[in-house]
Parts: C-alpha cells; structure tokens; sequence
C-alpha cells in the first residue's frame, strides 16, 4: 500500500502513535530493567551470604560436613567435580547438576539464571558457581536460590505495562486523530470553499476565524490575499479586453465600411489611390494603437530596469526641438523652461519615451502654450520634469484613472490616440523607481515611489515626473 495515498489526517495520526509506541516501549524496557535488577540484587545478596556458610562446610571428598547447616541457609547447594558432576547436593537443589559444564568458570565466580521466564519453566533458579581453591575432587561449590516469586513479579510486571502501554496508546491515538481532526477542520472548510470559487463563485473568499492566530489561519489570509490579486487581475484583463475591444471596433468598422463603399462601383486610378490613402490612415491608427499596447506588456514588472545617468535636461530640449521640427506650423505653442544639465538615475531611451508621450498628449488634448521644464527640487535631492498646458484639463474623477489603458475623457474620443499614452509614462516612471503626478485646479493624484516632495505649480494641467539625481 502506498501510504502516500493515504489521507494526511490518518497519516499524523499513524506516525504519532508510533512515536508513542516507541516511546512506551522505551520507557517500559527502562522500567523493567530497573525492576529486574532491584530483584536480582537481593537474590544475589542472599546467595552471597549462603556462599559464606557453606564454603568452609565443603571437604576435599566433595561432601558438605553439615547438611543440616547449609540447608539452614535456605538455599540449594550442590558440589561439582572438574567434569560437572553432582558430589553432593542438598536443599531444593536437584539431583542433577544445575549448571552445564561449558558454562563453569575456570577461576573466580559467575552468576546465570537457569529456567526461562516465559514460558514459565517447572524450577526456576538464580544460581552462582564459584570455583573452590581446595585441593581434591571437590572443583565447584553451586548456590541456587528459586526465583518463582521474581519472575512472577515481573512477569505482572509486563502484563500491566503491556495493557497500561496498549491503554496509552489507544488513547494518545483517539486524542491524536481528534487533535489532527481540529487543526485540519479548516483545510478541509478551505477546500470546499476553493471549489465553490473554481466553479465560478469567484467573489466568495476563505471563512477565515479572526479570532485565532495559527499557521492555518495565516494560510488561510494569505489564500484570501492571493484570491483577491487574482480576481482584481481578472477585472483588469477582462477591462483591458473590453476597452481594446472598444478601440479597435471603430477602426475596423470604418475599415469595413470603406471597402464596401469602394467595391460598389467601378473606379479610376486616382480613385482607388486616394481609397487607399484613406484606408492608410485607419491602418496607421490601428498599429500605432497595437505598437503602443506592445510597449506596455513587453517588459515583466519583475525585470530590473537599465541601469545609467542621463541629462534630463539635454533629453527635454532635444525633444521638443525634434516636435517643432517635425511641426512648424505649431511650434510657438511650445515653450522649453531648463536649468542647467539636471542628470538623473535613468536610460536616455525610457526619458526620450517620457517627454515624447507627456509632449503629444499636451498637445492633443490640451491647449497652448505647452510647457516643458526641467529643475531641481528637494535640497538638490530630486528632479523633476513638468509639462503644463492651458486646455480644460481634467476633472477629479478621471484624474484618479487617465493612467488606466485606453482612458480618455468623452470629448477626447473624437480626437486621435488611444488612451495609452499616460499609461506607458507611469510604466516607465515607475521601472525608473520615480514617482509620476497628475495636478489640475488643486486636485493631485500621484501613482509610482513618493517622494513627499511638495508641488509648486500654478492651476494650469500639469503632469510631473519625480526621479533621484544621479
């Protein structure tokens, strides 16, 4: 049987009661043999004084001058020749002889138990062979004394350690599974309620008691935590699902209902180029909307940003003098406000990537003059890039959620983008380790690592960025 298989309250109740089984058994040897040499001492002490009496009683023929003063003593006794043989014995002693001769000692004494304690044998002894220093046919003097009472004392002695340990460890047992039963009676509410939340009752969180204060009840907040991540994941991809959705519908309707409009009649050249262009311009959205959506998830929060020192305000400046190249026509609408070179702990790539989206979202949706500027704040500690502009701004509401993907206020959605732009800012912002804010008519909202440095800025819509100095 695989004990694996088996359920895991049955397998601490089955290694407990184990560790009491060996626990008892443990004890109980200590304990017997505690007893056992209690007993045998005093039966070695009543064959040592018996051995004082007869020994000088034991003639050169082997005989014991007195019989009546060895039996005195209260013990058996028998005399052995070299051979093991019986010269003469007396007491309760048998005829035969009590010790085999392999086990007579060549000098000296020893002491053996002759007859088994269990099964219980006819004529138990505890017996002891000296070795006599006589010269004659007398070798061996043997005192034995029965051991009926000593082996019955322990032999009650295991029967009650054998029922009190079995009573033990039914007990521990019963007390064990109950114990295992408890601390397992909330694993058990947890699964069931996993199973309700895997069925689809993805809004119903673990029964957690708060009035205890266990590794099951910390497992069981940390589940609830972790339920909570997933779910609030799940409502940001289900949102995200529903606003790309969203985005990508009017394109590719417009798409669809172009190229129907071109297929009803036959057309020029010409007609079928400025079609096309038409057509461009529809595709042009929609990859800019997919290329914008792939710099959002094509870094893993868990990666380390570039590591390096660049010139936030070098990287400003290039910037907007790249925008007004590209957009003479508007160029006096943007103004460039820099101190001297500002470096900060930051890629030149992800602060390019910044001022671009911060500039063309001003711009879009805002009004001129847009205003870019780059200082130190915070006793020299921070810097900051700030971009303002005189459009309506924000109310309260959106402020809390514009860096939410494909965010945008009503009157913004017939206006090009798609919602992304802030979004990217804060993702990169906050790879960098700096802190992104978004101020309108005193109302501020800040997203990323604060900094508790203070605002200083007029009402105007104003989005700064926060990041250490290098």
């Amino acid at each position: 049987m695989n004990v694996r298989r088996l359920p895991l309250r049955v397998r601490l109740v089955a290694g407990f009661s184990a560790a009491m089984l060996l626990l008892l058994v443990v004890a109980g040897g200590f304990v017997y043999w505690r007893v056992q040499y209690a007993l045998d001492r005093g039966l070695d002490t009543e064959i040592s004084a018996a051995r004082g009496v007869i020994t000088p009683l034991v003639d050169a023929a082997g005989t014991v001058t007195s019989a009546a003063a060895a039996d005195a003593t209260g013990t058996g006794w028998q005399v052995l020749d070299a051979g093991g043989a019986v010269l003469d014995s007396g007491g309760p002693a048998p005829d035969r002889p009590l010790v085999r001769r392999t086990s007579l000692p060549t000098i000296g004494s020893s002491t053996l138990d002759v007859g088994s304690l269990l099964p219980v044998a006819d004529a138990p002894f505890r017996v002891e062979v000296a070795a006599l220093d006589d010269e004659g046919e007398a070798a061996y003097l043997v005192i034995a004394v029965r051991r009926d009472h000593r082996d019955e004392a322990l032999r009650e002695l295991l029967l009650q350690m054998s029922l009190a340990g079995l009573g033990a460890l039914v007990v521990a047992s019963l007390v064990g599974d109950q114990l295992a039963r408890m601390a397992l009676r909330p694993v058990e509410r947890y699964r069931r309620r996993a199973a309700e939340i895997a069925a689809g009752s993805s809004h119903l969180r673990l029964d957690v008691d708060d009035e205890r204060d266990d590794e099951v009840t910390r497992l069981g907040h940390t589940l609830n935590e972790m339920l909570a991540a997933l779910d609030e994941s799940l409502d940001r991809e289900r949102q995200f699902v529903g606003d790309a959705s969203h985005e990508l519908r009017t394109p590719l309707t417009l798409l669809q209902s172009r190229i129907q409009l071109a297929r009803r009649r036959e057309r020029s050249v010409a007609e079928h180029e400025a079609v096309l262009a038409e057509l461009a311009v529809d595709v042009t959205r929609l990859a800019d909307l997919a290329e914008r959506l792939l710099e959002l998830d094509r870094e893993p929060a868990d990666v380390a940003p570039p590591e390096g020192v660049s010139d936030l305000t070098a990287v400003a400046r290039g910037e907007v003098t790249r925008w007004q190249a590209a957009h003479p026509d508007r160029a006096a609408g943007v103004d460039v406000a820099t101190s001297d070179p500002v470096e900060v702990r930051a890629d030149r790539q992800s602060l390019e990537r910044i001022v671009t989206n911060l500039l063309a979202n001003a711009l879009a949706h805002g009004a001129p003059p847009v205003r870019v500027g780059v200082r130190r704040q915070g006793q020299g500690s921070y810097a900051v890039l700030s971009v303002s502009d005189a459009g309506p701004g924000l109310p309260p509401d959106l402020l809390a959620q514009v860096t939410r993907r494909f965010s945008r206020a009503p009157e913004a959605r017939s206006r090009p983008g798609a919602g992304l732009g802030l979004s990217l800012v804060e993702h990169l912002v906050v790879r960098s380790g700096g802190e992104l804010r978004l101020c309108f008519d005193g109302h501020h909202v800040s997203t990323g690592t604060a900094t508790g440095e203070a605002c200083d800025h007029d009402g105007r819509m104003t989005v700064s960025v926060l990041l250490s100095l290098g």
